[in-house]
């Protein structure tokens, strides 16, 4: 049997092959040995997978004396949420985020309703390898009956509400079948929207590819300007994550909704704000622009949270469309950034398309090469002789910036693989410095 792919936030595999049940409880049972006395928060995302998993892990929270707190479907946002509203000791979203119907997967929350540190997850990795046992006691099991108002409230006192109402924006809402729907419909209409709603069932029948790319969202553009939207919004399907498109059914992506945010966060409210290393340097101009600091942690959500706090930053996030406001939670929260683009435009009286438009315009390619493990840091210090002239650092692989253009090679956690990440002015000048890179490791 193959091994699920683990990180230190948790792990996820195809149902019945990688993932079992088996897999999934001894998981749970080395999260429980760590987490803080108390009950937990078992959430999932709406995978036909889904419910028989729940049963695994409520009963395997419930083996270690410990109250199951069952809240059925949710957003992996809401997740946190829920941990905190409920003083609960942690929380398991089952969720295998933008990845096929096939896969599940289970991502840990801690007390304070963020996803766990590095630190905290290893200790994890070692009880779940190590194969702990633990007697079975009998917890209880409760479900929670309203899993939406807090959040929705938290989201709604970020932004001005009647200033949003007031523009009675049309909004098509594609949430492709997951767990986003949920939330989604109740704020996008207590926010005055007239809302489109795809895939609003939230049962894992996803209509197209779950990641919420420009190519598998080509079915989506054309549906927002057919319906006369003002602005499409497309969530993976554990709803941390947000693409935007604009009203012309153009394919904003991902890197514009952080960058769009932190835009309209700055303009009223300047502060701190930090991405991770392979984010565009939008959000880095935008705090130029502004005056304000600007830093950068490794990759990884619990990266960001944990530079975030360091630097009371007011907003953060990463380039796949995940939004931070400490205001709602340290999590991933495509509401948020729903909400913050919607006040945006408001605000200002534009089409999200002139939001976009006004931002500093980069083209961002991604590829991979693959190279042993071994062979790794022979390869980046080659790389760091060949760039010698651009500015070297070492927080996560080795990341190359110059005034107008960056690359960032790091490993792969989980595959025999580097990933090459560069941004420049035109996408043939970033795809040249990725083609460059890799020349440069295969002779290393």
């Amino acid at each position: 049997m193959a091994e699920p792919i683990i990180s230190v936030s948790g792990l996820r595999g195809v149902v019945g092959a990688s993932l079992t049940p088996d897999v999934a409880r001894r998981y749970v049972l080395a999260f429980i040995q760590i987490a803080p006395p108390g009950s937990i928060v078992v959430t999932r995302d709406g995978r036909a997978s889904g419910p028989e998993l729940a049963e695994v892990v409520c009963e395997a929270v419930q083996a270690s004396a410990r109250t199951a707190i069952d809240a059925g479907v949710a957003a992996t946002p809401t997740t946190g949420v829920l941990v905190r509203q409920l003083s609960s000791a942690g929380g398991i979203q089952i969720s295998a985020s933008h990845n096929p119907a096939e896969y599940n997967g289970l991502k840990l929350f801690s007390d304070e309703g963020r996803v766990l540190t590095a630190d905290v997850g290893q200790r994890v990795l070692t009880g779940y390898r190590s194969a702990v046992v633990v007697p079975r006691q009998e917890g209880q099991r409760e479900r929670c009956a309203d899993t939406l108002s807090r959040h929705a409230q938290l989201v709604m006192a970020s932004v001005d509400v009647e200033r949003i109402r007031r523009r009675k924006f049309r909004v098509l809402l594609d949430s492709n079948h997951g767990a986003g729907s949920l939330l989604g419909k109740r704020l996008l209409e207590e926010l005055g929207c007239e809302l489109t709603l795809l895939g609003g069932t939230p049962d894992g029948q996803f209509e197209h590819t779950p990641e919420p790319t420009a190519e598998n969202l080509a079915g989506v553009l054309p549906h927002v300007r057919a319906r006369g939207a003002d602005v499409g919004f497309c969530q993976d399907p554990d709803a941390d994550r947000l693409a935007v498109i604009d009203e012309r059914g153009r394919y904003l992506g991902e890197e514009y909704t952080l960058a769009i945010c932190v835009e309209h966060m700055l303009r009223s409210d300047p502060g701190p704000v930090v991405t991770n290393c392979s984010t565009s340097r939008m959000t880095e101009d935008l705090a130029t622009k502004y005056k304000v600091p600007f830093f950068r942690s490794a990759v990884g959500e619990a990266n960001v949270v944990e530079t975030m706090e360091t630097y009371d930053a007011v907003l953060g996030g990463e380039g796949n469309g995940g939004v931070i406001d400490p205001r709602v939670g340290y999590v991933r929260d495509s509401f948020v950034g729903m909400a913050l683009v919607l006040d945006g435009m408001a605000a200002r009286g534009l089409p999200v398309s002139e939001l976009a438009d006004e931002l500093p315009r980069y083209e961002i390619v991604k590829t991979k090469l693959q190279l042993a493990t071994e062979r790794v840091p022979a390869a980046l210090a080659a790389l760091a002789r060949h760039f010698a002239a651009a500015e070297q650092g070492w927080l996560d692989g080795l990341r190359l910036d110059w005034r107008d253009k960056w690359l960032l090679v790091r490993a792969s956690n989980t595959e025999p693989i580097v990933r090459a990440i560069a941004e420049a002015p035109t996408a043939a000048e970033a795809a040249r410095l990725c083609d460059e890179a890799a020349a440069v490791m295969k002779k290393s």
